[in-house]
Protein backbone atom coordinates (compact mmCIF):
# COMPACT_ATOMS: atom_id res chain seq x y z
CA UNK A 1 0.00 0.00 0.00
CA UNK A 2 1.45 3.43 -0.76
CA UNK A 3 1.71 5.81 2.10
CA UNK A 4 0.43 9.51 1.68
CA UNK A 5 2.83 12.17 3.75
CA UNK A 6 0.82 14.34 5.96
CA UNK A 7 1.07 17.68 5.74
CA UNK A 8 0.17 18.30 9.44
CA UNK A 9 3.95 18.68 10.48
CA UNK A 10 4.92 20.99 8.02
CA UNK A 11 7.18 24.35 9.28
CA UNK A 12 4.89 27.07 9.67
CA UNK A 13 6.95 29.07 7.10
CA UNK A 14 6.06 26.69 4.64
CA UNK A 15 2.36 26.63 5.45
CA UNK A 16 2.21 30.46 5.41
CA UNK A 17 4.36 30.39 1.62
CA UNK A 18 1.45 27.78 0.30
CA UNK A 19 -0.92 30.17 2.05
CA UNK A 20 0.20 33.37 -0.15
CA UNK A 21 0.48 31.26 -3.28
CA UNK A 22 -2.91 29.78 -3.39
CA UNK A 23 -4.26 33.54 -2.46
CA UNK A 24 -1.88 34.74 -5.53
CA UNK A 25 -3.44 31.92 -7.75
CA UNK A 26 -7.12 32.97 -6.90
CA UNK A 27 -6.75 36.51 -7.29
CA UNK A 28 -5.25 35.98 -10.90
CA UNK A 29 -8.18 33.98 -11.36
CA UNK A 30 -10.65 36.79 -10.79
CA UNK A 31 -8.78 39.49 -12.63
CA UNK A 32 -8.29 37.83 -16.21
CA UNK A 33 -11.09 35.82 -17.94
CA UNK A 34 -10.44 32.25 -18.06
CA UNK A 35 -8.46 30.32 -20.67
CA UNK A 36 -8.48 26.97 -22.06
CA UNK A 37 -5.53 24.64 -21.65
CA UNK A 38 -2.19 24.74 -23.30
CA UNK A 39 -1.61 22.39 -25.98
CA UNK A 40 0.20 20.22 -23.41
CA UNK A 41 -2.13 20.47 -20.77
CA UNK A 42 -4.71 18.93 -23.24
CA UNK A 43 -5.96 15.61 -22.05
CA UNK A 44 -3.91 12.85 -24.62
CA UNK A 45 -6.12 9.97 -26.28
CA UNK A 46 -4.32 6.93 -26.77
CA UNK A 47 -2.34 6.93 -30.05
CA UNK A 48 -3.98 4.29 -32.65
CA UNK A 49 -1.26 1.72 -34.18
CA UNK A 50 0.57 2.70 -37.12
CA UNK A 51 3.26 1.85 -39.16
CA UNK A 52 4.24 -1.87 -40.71
CA UNK A 53 5.49 -5.08 -39.39
CA UNK A 54 6.51 -8.35 -41.14
CA UNK A 55 4.88 -11.86 -40.34
CA UNK A 56 6.99 -14.68 -41.35
CA UNK A 57 3.93 -17.57 -41.21
CA UNK A 58 3.06 -21.00 -42.43
CA UNK A 59 2.62 -21.43 -45.56
CA UNK A 60 -1.04 -22.96 -45.06
CA UNK A 61 -1.43 -19.51 -43.64
CA UNK A 62 -1.52 -17.86 -46.33
CA UNK A 63 -5.17 -17.48 -47.47
CA UNK A 64 -6.55 -17.29 -43.50
CA UNK A 65 -3.52 -14.57 -42.57
CA UNK A 66 -4.78 -12.54 -45.71
CA UNK A 67 -7.77 -12.27 -44.31
CA UNK A 68 -7.08 -11.36 -40.98
CA UNK A 69 -5.03 -8.76 -41.96
CA UNK A 70 -7.50 -7.27 -43.58
CA UNK A 71 -9.53 -7.19 -41.12
CA UNK A 72 -6.71 -5.36 -38.95
CA UNK A 73 -5.90 -2.80 -41.05
CA UNK A 74 -9.51 -1.73 -41.53
CA UNK A 75 -9.72 -1.28 -38.35
CA UNK A 76 -6.67 0.43 -38.35
CA UNK A 77 -5.91 2.48 -40.99
CA UNK A 78 -2.17 3.85 -40.01
CA UNK A 79 -1.11 0.22 -40.06
CA UNK A 80 0.34 -2.19 -42.72
CA UNK A 81 1.19 -6.34 -42.47
CA UNK A 82 3.92 -7.71 -44.73
CA UNK A 83 3.63 -11.62 -45.10
CA UNK A 84 6.45 -13.52 -45.87
CA UNK A 85 5.01 -17.41 -46.25
CA UNK A 86 6.95 -20.39 -46.45
CA UNK A 87 7.92 -23.53 -44.35
CA UNK A 88 8.20 -23.18 -40.85
CA UNK A 89 11.50 -24.65 -40.42
CA UNK A 90 13.09 -22.37 -43.32
CA UNK A 91 11.24 -19.34 -42.10
CA UNK A 92 12.66 -20.29 -38.42
CA UNK A 93 16.13 -20.57 -39.83
CA UNK A 94 15.64 -17.42 -41.27
CA UNK A 95 15.09 -15.77 -37.98
CA UNK A 96 17.68 -17.55 -36.54
CA UNK A 97 19.96 -16.08 -38.99
CA UNK A 98 18.81 -12.45 -38.19
CA UNK A 99 16.21 -11.74 -41.17
CA UNK A 100 14.25 -8.80 -40.23
CA UNK A 101 10.60 -9.85 -38.69
CA UNK A 102 7.82 -8.86 -36.44
CA UNK A 103 6.06 -11.88 -36.01
CA UNK A 104 6.74 -15.88 -36.52
CA UNK A 105 3.42 -18.11 -36.84
CA UNK A 106 4.42 -22.01 -37.10
CA UNK A 107 2.76 -24.74 -38.35
CA UNK A 108 4.71 -26.74 -35.28
CA UNK A 109 6.34 -26.46 -31.80
CA UNK A 110 9.41 -28.07 -33.60
CA UNK A 111 10.20 -24.95 -35.60
CA UNK A 112 9.28 -22.58 -33.26
CA UNK A 113 11.40 -24.02 -30.53
CA UNK A 114 14.04 -23.65 -32.69
CA UNK A 115 13.53 -19.83 -32.81
CA UNK A 116 12.99 -20.19 -28.75
CA UNK A 117 16.26 -21.51 -28.39
CA UNK A 118 18.05 -19.07 -30.27
CA UNK A 119 16.53 -16.16 -27.62
CA UNK A 120 14.91 -14.69 -30.55
CA UNK A 121 11.29 -14.88 -29.14
CA UNK A 122 10.06 -11.70 -26.98
CA UNK A 123 7.69 -14.03 -24.89
CA UNK A 124 6.42 -17.45 -25.01
CA UNK A 125 4.83 -18.95 -27.88
CA UNK A 126 1.10 -19.30 -27.57
CA UNK A 127 -0.76 -21.87 -29.30
CA UNK A 128 -3.56 -20.55 -31.62
CA UNK A 129 -5.22 -23.23 -33.92
CA UNK A 130 -4.68 -26.49 -35.20
CA UNK A 131 -4.76 -28.65 -38.32
CA UNK A 132 -4.21 -32.00 -39.88
CA UNK A 133 -4.06 -34.08 -42.85
CA UNK A 134 -6.16 -35.08 -45.87
CA UNK A 135 -5.35 -36.62 -48.99
CA UNK A 136 -5.61 -34.11 -52.12
CA UNK A 137 -6.75 -35.46 -56.18
CA UNK A 138 -7.25 -33.45 -58.86
CA UNK A 139 -10.62 -33.19 -59.30
CA UNK A 140 -12.51 -36.11 -60.78
CA UNK A 141 -10.06 -38.11 -58.91
CA UNK A 142 -8.31 -39.28 -62.47
CA UNK A 143 -5.92 -41.92 -61.13
CA UNK A 144 -9.06 -43.32 -58.12
CA UNK A 145 -6.78 -42.64 -55.30
CA UNK A 146 -8.78 -44.67 -52.22
CA UNK A 147 -6.08 -44.02 -49.47
CA UNK A 148 -2.45 -43.96 -47.95
CA UNK A 149 -2.10 -47.24 -49.38
CA UNK A 150 -1.91 -45.63 -52.68
CA UNK A 151 1.14 -43.72 -51.54
CA UNK A 152 2.85 -47.07 -51.14
CA UNK A 153 2.18 -47.75 -54.81
CA UNK A 154 5.29 -47.27 -57.29
CA UNK A 155 2.80 -46.91 -59.80
CA UNK A 156 1.13 -44.09 -58.87
CA UNK A 157 2.59 -40.35 -59.56
CA UNK A 158 2.90 -38.79 -55.34
CA UNK A 159 3.87 -35.97 -54.26
CA UNK A 160 4.68 -35.07 -50.41
CA UNK A 161 6.26 -32.49 -48.15
CA UNK A 162 10.05 -32.79 -47.39
CA UNK A 163 10.05 -34.36 -43.56
CA UNK A 164 12.06 -31.58 -41.93
CA UNK A 165 9.13 -29.58 -42.78
CA UNK A 166 5.49 -29.58 -40.43
CA UNK A 167 3.39 -31.01 -43.32
CA UNK A 168 6.04 -33.91 -44.35
CA UNK A 169 6.76 -35.16 -40.18
CA UNK A 170 2.95 -34.92 -39.64
CA UNK A 171 3.00 -37.29 -43.08
CA UNK A 172 6.08 -39.17 -41.75
CA UNK A 173 4.20 -40.35 -39.00
CA UNK A 174 0.84 -40.50 -40.54
CA UNK A 175 2.99 -43.36 -42.92
CA UNK A 176 4.06 -45.07 -39.78
CA UNK A 177 0.95 -45.50 -37.93
CA UNK A 178 -0.39 -46.82 -41.06
CA UNK A 179 2.73 -49.32 -41.45
CA UNK A 180 3.65 -48.01 -44.86
CA UNK A 181 6.44 -46.97 -46.47
CA UNK A 182 5.68 -44.42 -49.40
CA UNK A 183 7.28 -43.83 -52.56
CA UNK A 184 6.78 -39.77 -53.46
CA UNK A 185 8.01 -39.16 -57.01
CA UNK A 186 9.07 -35.55 -55.69
CA UNK A 187 9.26 -34.06 -52.18
CA UNK A 188 8.66 -30.45 -51.32
CA UNK A 189 9.66 -27.73 -49.43
CA UNK A 190 6.30 -26.60 -48.45
CA UNK A 191 2.55 -27.56 -48.53
CA UNK A 192 1.38 -25.07 -51.39
CA UNK A 193 3.97 -26.41 -53.20
CA UNK A 194 2.94 -30.19 -53.12
CA UNK A 195 -1.25 -28.50 -53.78
CA UNK A 196 0.30 -27.11 -56.77
CA UNK A 197 1.76 -29.93 -58.04
CA UNK A 198 -2.30 -31.58 -57.61
CA UNK A 199 -3.94 -28.46 -59.05
CA UNK A 200 -1.55 -28.57 -62.33
CA UNK A 201 -2.34 -32.20 -62.47
CA UNK A 202 1.74 -33.18 -62.24
CA UNK A 203 1.11 -36.00 -59.48
CA UNK A 204 -1.94 -38.43 -58.87
CA UNK A 205 -2.09 -37.12 -55.42
CA UNK A 206 -0.84 -35.63 -52.24
CA UNK A 207 -0.93 -34.66 -48.85
CA UNK A 208 -1.69 -31.82 -47.45
CA UNK A 209 -3.12 -29.74 -44.56
CA UNK A 210 -7.31 -29.97 -44.92
CA UNK A 211 -7.35 -26.74 -44.98
CA UNK A 212 -5.35 -25.99 -47.84
CA UNK A 213 -8.21 -28.68 -50.14
CA UNK A 214 -10.81 -26.29 -48.91
CA UNK A 215 -8.60 -22.94 -49.93
CA UNK A 216 -8.37 -24.97 -53.59
CA UNK A 217 -11.81 -25.27 -54.04
CA UNK A 218 -13.62 -27.56 -56.47
CA UNK A 219 -9.85 -27.27 -58.31
CA UNK A 220 -9.22 -31.04 -55.80
CA UNK A 221 -10.76 -32.90 -54.08
CA UNK A 222 -10.19 -34.28 -50.34
CA UNK A 223 -9.90 -37.59 -49.25
CA UNK A 224 -10.04 -38.38 -45.22
CA UNK A 225 -7.85 -40.90 -44.03
CA UNK A 226 -8.50 -42.69 -40.01
CA UNK A 227 -4.70 -41.96 -38.91
CA UNK A 228 -5.01 -38.32 -39.60
CA UNK A 229 -7.31 -37.57 -36.31
CA UNK A 230 -4.50 -38.28 -34.34
CA UNK A 231 -1.94 -36.44 -35.87
CA UNK A 232 -2.74 -32.83 -35.04
CA UNK A 233 -0.20 -29.81 -35.50
CA UNK A 234 -0.33 -26.69 -33.43
CA UNK A 235 0.21 -23.63 -34.49
CA UNK A 236 2.00 -21.39 -32.42
CA UNK A 237 3.16 -17.37 -32.67
CA UNK A 238 5.06 -15.52 -31.07
CA UNK A 239 6.77 -12.08 -31.48
CA UNK A 240 10.33 -11.75 -32.13
CA UNK A 241 13.09 -10.23 -29.54
CA UNK A 242 14.49 -8.17 -32.76
CA UNK A 243 11.20 -7.20 -34.30
CA UNK A 244 11.77 -3.43 -35.48
CA UNK A 245 7.73 -2.39 -34.58
CA UNK A 246 7.36 -5.00 -31.78
CA UNK A 247 4.45 -2.76 -30.04
CA UNK A 248 2.50 -3.61 -33.98
CA UNK A 249 3.53 -6.79 -33.46
CA UNK A 250 1.87 -7.69 -30.31
CA UNK A 251 -1.48 -6.08 -31.35
CA UNK A 252 -1.53 -8.11 -34.99
CA UNK A 253 -0.50 -11.35 -32.40
CA UNK A 254 -3.88 -10.05 -30.38
CA UNK A 255 -6.17 -9.98 -33.22
CA UNK A 256 -4.75 -13.63 -34.39
CA UNK A 257 -6.08 -14.22 -30.88
CA UNK A 258 -9.46 -12.96 -30.64
CA UNK A 259 -12.59 -13.89 -31.16
CA UNK A 260 -12.71 -11.70 -34.79
CA UNK A 261 -9.31 -13.83 -35.56
CA UNK A 262 -10.49 -17.47 -34.31
CA UNK A 263 -13.37 -16.99 -36.04
CA UNK A 264 -12.09 -16.23 -39.96
CA UNK A 265 -9.66 -19.64 -38.75
CA UNK A 266 -12.54 -21.65 -38.36
CA UNK A 267 -14.27 -20.47 -41.34
CA UNK A 268 -10.73 -21.39 -43.15
CA UNK A 269 -11.32 -25.18 -41.80
CA UNK A 270 -8.42 -24.85 -39.09
CA UNK A 271 -9.26 -26.33 -35.58
CA UNK A 272 -10.37 -25.12 -32.15
CA UNK A 273 -7.98 -25.16 -29.00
Amino acid sequence: MTRRRSTTGLPRRALAAAAVLASAVALAGCSTAPAGPSASEQPSASAAPSGSITVFAAASLTEVFGQIADDFTAENPGTSVQFNFGGSSGLAEQIVQGAPADLFASANAASMTTVVDAEAVAGDPVDFTSNTLQIVVPAGNPAGITGLADFADADRTIALCAVEVPCGAAGAAAFEAAGLTPAPDTLEQDVKAVLTKVQLGEVDAGLVYRTDVRAAGDAVEGIDFSEAADIVNLYPIAVLAEAPDAELAAAFQEWVLSDRGRERLQEAGFGEL
